[in-house]
């Protein structure tokens, strides 16, 4: 079975006029997720809209490696868009566009299992920084008992972690959802506060605006 996750994910976030809308969403639809995926090592990718936080459209992309955006294949891609994307394209009429691309820090390999799992019905997304003098605390605490914890709520598919290599801020925490309304639910109100490391790290996190957002998916190839 073709792997449909790796370590790299490229996150496009954009709000665009309502007038402009329908346009935007069949270029999405009807060109653009499959143009990307035509190039070795973009492995699977969905769009998604925001229920809670923004920006309010998200293309999410699964990647080999962040690596893959350096490739040959992909500057061409690049070089030669067409002309749906020089009209279209968030960074032309995106009053919003946050183009990012993220190596996975959490978990350090990805399991078979997961290197062959769908695009989630819903995702959860935390953008984030902390203060250099806490990193390592902070990183430690998410790692082995914030997203673990998490993990036990029902309807958590996952979670995963990220690095920026473009873009800030620096870290990416990545929730699968089932459906949309899992972190509404008492088991999760139940893990927020299960720690009490969280007391103390919490308060340092400091989150981009919007974030944490809730997406669910619109559009899958």
């Amino acid at each position: 079975m073709t792997n449909t996750k790796g370590t790299g994910l490229l996150m496009v976030w954009a709000d665009v006029p309502a007038d402009t809308e329908r346009e935007f969403n069949r270029w999405y639809n009807d060109e653009h997720l499959a143009e990307r995926l035509s190039v070795p090592g973009f492995l699977s990718a969905a769009r998604y809209e925001a229920v809670k936080g923004g920006p309010k459209h998200l293309a999410c992309y699964e990647l080999e490696s962040p690596a893959v955006l350096e490739s040959a294949a992909y500057e061409r891609a690049k070089a030669h868009p067409t002309e749906r994307t020089r009209r279209w394209s968030p960074e032309v009429i995106g009053t919003t566009c946050i183009r990012n691309v993220y190596t996975l820090i959490h978990p350090k390999t990805v399991a078979p299992e997961v290197a062959r799992s769908g695009m989630a019905p819903a995702l959860q997304i935390g953008r984030m920084d902390v203060p250099r003098e806490i990193e390592d605390d902070f990183n430690a605490w998410y790692n082995t008992i914030y997203v673990p914890n998490y993990e036990k709520v029902p309807g958590v598919i996952r979670g995963r972690r990220y690095r920026a290599v473009t873009g800030v801020p620096t870290y990416l925490t990545l929730y699968e959802f089932e459906h949309p309304k899992v972190s509404e639910s008492a088991p999760w109100a139940a893990q927020r506060d299960a720690s009490p490391v969280t007391h103390r790290i919490r308060p340092h996190m400091q989150h981009a605006p919007g974030s944490p957002g809730i997406y669910v998916k619109t559009f899958e190839l």
